[in-house]
């Protein structure tokens, strides 16, 4: 059963490190200390396996522990492993010159604790093995050099010895194996003559510190390089050889081979720091990286800018062509970056299509988005995959240390509220941050809470804006339109909640309540003695996505007592271009209920008339914009005339939105138009103002 033994000042540490000390392997025994002289003292009757400790402690810190701890009786390999929050590299040294084996930057990655404790742990029972072994082979050395010699040959371990001049005196089999030779023909030799100068001059002067002390030195670990240029990793380790009279007359070094071990560790290092995709840097190593910069940026005064961006249009690429040419567009698109920065710079994948920079030596945040023109133009030429040519592009948000941010999580959300404003201002752009953006979404974040309460306060309020036929100049209809009073009275444009509410989310539970109230208050129009009019819901292309549409929409009409017949939903071109097969099986079956539609903003998408022949649809809505302009421009004319015969030719309805004028009203009932809407008839007004005119009046549309 292994003993590991945890010593730090802080409760919490203390516990968080026991917790993860017992996950080590099965059976380990953990104890945990507070205090480093309570430790020491304990130590003295008991020889732990593993010792972990904080650099930091009150009364002695971590390197004068390990320096007592080394001192005392079958200590002085026993592994010790340094925790510290010190990025200096003294802190390091001093932990190391003390006899520390390893050591960890706080905060620690508890997965790399683990592995390292159990490397160390099992190099702790390799050292425990051949020091068993080492004392039976002196025991045999006394009865026979030449056993002694066959059995330490079988050791896989570099296993020799050095007399008081340096040179070697005795070498294992395995050892000369590594080096090409036989192990005569190393006898005489000094390190330097096997090994090189640098490698050679350090294990010299280790050996006379042997000499000197008379004691073993702890393990530690060094990179020796081998014939043909190869190189590999062992934990060595330096002790004195005495002869029988107690006199030291050698030193035994032994050293492991532990290449497999460090090239495991690596390979997770680079697991846990890497996007497996791309294989750049992700989201832990730019933190680490973004850290080291601030620390340096803040002895010497330099700075380096932040920039974060994602692709336009990349989840229309995933859907469309797949996830596969999506996977080999985001590594084409590393490669482009890695192109385009300096070697100092860092390019990060943060997760999906979502890429970052670590741009160094900046001088003003000009810099920044000038390395972001030199990305935007890298994306400029199209990908080509399998025969599909892909275009895309970023839009590039900068945030600048220190101007913009003193810590990683600052600068981040920094650059990301830069680049949400670059594509508020259309895609493929770059944004600095400026502090009105923080004022922006902080005012968002607010904005958000009180949607939230006017929902939970029922504060939303229908509108209706009058729908008028043509041929009979009677109210036909209304479109339900949401509007926000507050507590204090004030009414709140839907165009300065209604977008965040998409951008939220917020948006689906507002459009089901819409589609609710309005059923409700249509149904008992009737009740007041009201012809049986239409009302028009719109519907948000997140409901799509989020809800069952089919059954919310079943559900209000049911709840609400509304004949489905008088119920018209408002589709737009986003709800219609995502997951057509799904959304044309919710509208039919809708409209086999009774349920009919039109397709609001007629006119203005890229596939309006694909919309036509596919999806199930009554009535054709022509966008203001057409409308404004009617008796001006002949182009507006010509639109207008196309939708009202296209509408007709296909046995639907035309209605016209938009229309303020006598003129606009006399124009769309030449051309032919069904019905019209706008402020010529009634602005959107409060359900009793909606009753009371169509009560009062039959609107006639005379003026042409």
């Amino acid at each position: 059963m292994a003993l590991v033994v945890i010593l730090d000042d802080r409760v919490t540490n203390r516990n968080i490190f026991a917790k993860l000390a017992a996950l080590i392997e099965p059976g380990v025994d953990v104890r945990a200390f507070g205090d480093p002289i309570e430790a020491l003292s304990w130590f003295e009757g008991v020889t732990p396996d593993l010792v972990v400790t904080d650099y930091k402690m009150p009364g002695i810190d971590g390197a004068e522990f390990t320096r007592r701890f080394r001192a005392l009786p079958g200590c002085d390999d026993v592994p010790v492993v340094v925790l510290t929050v010190y990025e200096e590299r003294s802190f390091r040294l001093n932990a190391l010159e003390a006899g520390a084996t390893d050591f960890l930057q706080s905060p620690v990655d508890h997965h790399e604790f683990l592995t390292r404790a159990r490397n160390l742990l099992k190099l702790r029972r390799q050292q425990l093995a051949l020091a068993r072994r080492a004392s039976s082979l002196e025991s045999e050395l006394r009865d026979s050099s030449e056993r002694l010699g066959q059995v330490i040959d079988t050791v896989p371990a570099m296993i020799s010895a050095a007399d008081r001049d340096g040179r070697c005196i005795f070498v294992n089999a395995y050892h000369a194996g590594l080096l090409g030779a036989a192990p005569e023909d190393l006898l005489g030799r000094t390190p330097a003559e096997l090994f090189g100068a640098h490698h050679g001059d350090r294990s010299a002067a280790l050996d006379r510190l042997v000499f000197q002390s008379g004691a073993a030195l702890p393990s530690y670990e060094e990179e020796l390089a081998l014939g043909a240029g190869e190189r590999r990793y062992f934990l060595t380790t330096k002790a004195p050889l005495r002869d029988a009279g107690g006199a030291i007359v050698a030193v035994l070094t032994t050293a492991l081979d532990i290449s497999d071990r460090k090239r495991a560790e690596s390979h997770l290092r680079h697991l846990a720091h890497h996007d497996a995709l791309t294989d750049l840097p992700n989201r832990a190593l730019l933190h680490e990286r973004v850290r080291h910069e601030i620390a340096q940026a803040r002895r010497s005064g330099a700075k380096f800018a932040l920039l974060l961006f994602d692709l336009d249009r990349f989840k229309g690429i995933n859907d469309v062509l797949g996830h596969h040419i999506g996977d080999r567009l985001l590594k084409a698109v590393a490669e482009r970056l890695l192109a385009t920065v300096r070697e100092t710079d860092t390019v990060a994948r943060l997760g999906g299509d979502e890429f970052a920079i670590l741009q160094t030596n900046v001088a003003v945040v000009d810099d920044g988005l000038e390395l972001a023109r030199r990305v935007r133009e890298s994306l400029d030429e199209p990908f080509l995959f399998d025969g599909h040519e892909i275009a895309t592009s970023a839009s590039i948000g900068v945030a600048l240390f220190p101007d913009h941010g003193f810590d990683f999580d600052d600068l981040l959300k920094n650059a990301d509220l830069a680049m949400y404003r670059a594509k508020s201002d259309g895609r493929d752009g770059t944004r600095a941050f400026a502090a009105e953006m923080d004022k922006k979404a902080r005012a968002i974040t607010v904005l958000d809470s009180d949607m939230r309460r006017a929902l939970a306060k029922k504060e939303l309020v229908l509108h209706y804006q009058p729908q008028v036929n043509l041929a009979s100049g009677r109210i036909v209809g209304a479109e339900a339109l949401v509007r926000w009073r507050k507590d204090n009275g004030d009414l709140v444009s839907p165009a300065d909640f209604l977008p965040q509410a998409e951008e939220s989310g917020l948006i689906v539970p507002i459009s089901e309540w819409v589609l609710n109230e309005a059923c409700r208050e249509a149904a008992s129009w009737t009740r007041d003695g009201l012809p049986p009019l239409r009302v028009a819901v719109n519907l948000s292309a997140i409901q799509f996505r989020k809800q069952n549409v089919e059954q919310v929409v079943l559900d209000a009409l049911g709840a609400s007592g509304l004949e489905s017949g008088r119920l018209e939903l408002e589709l737009t071109e986003t709800i219609l271009l995502h997951d057509t097969e799904r959304v044309v099986h919710s509208l039919r079956a809708l409209q086999a209920h009774g349920v009919t539609f039109s397709i609001d903003d007629f006119g203005t998408g890229y596939s309006s008339l694909s919309y036509v022949r596919n999806f199930p649809v009554n009535r054709l809505k022509i966008d203001r914009s057409f409308i404004r302009n009617l008796r001006e421009d002949s182009n507006d004319v010509a639109i207008v005339r196309a939708i009202v015969n296209l509408g007709h030719s296909l046995n639907l309805d035309v209605i016209a939105e938009g229309v303020e004028t006598a003129a606009q009203v006399g124009h769309l009932r030449a051309e032919g138009c069904d019905e019209v809407q706008g402020f010529y008839f009634g602005r959107p007004m409060p359900a009793a103002d909606f009753i009371d005119l169509v009560r009062r009046e039959a609107v006639v549309a005379q003026s042409a």
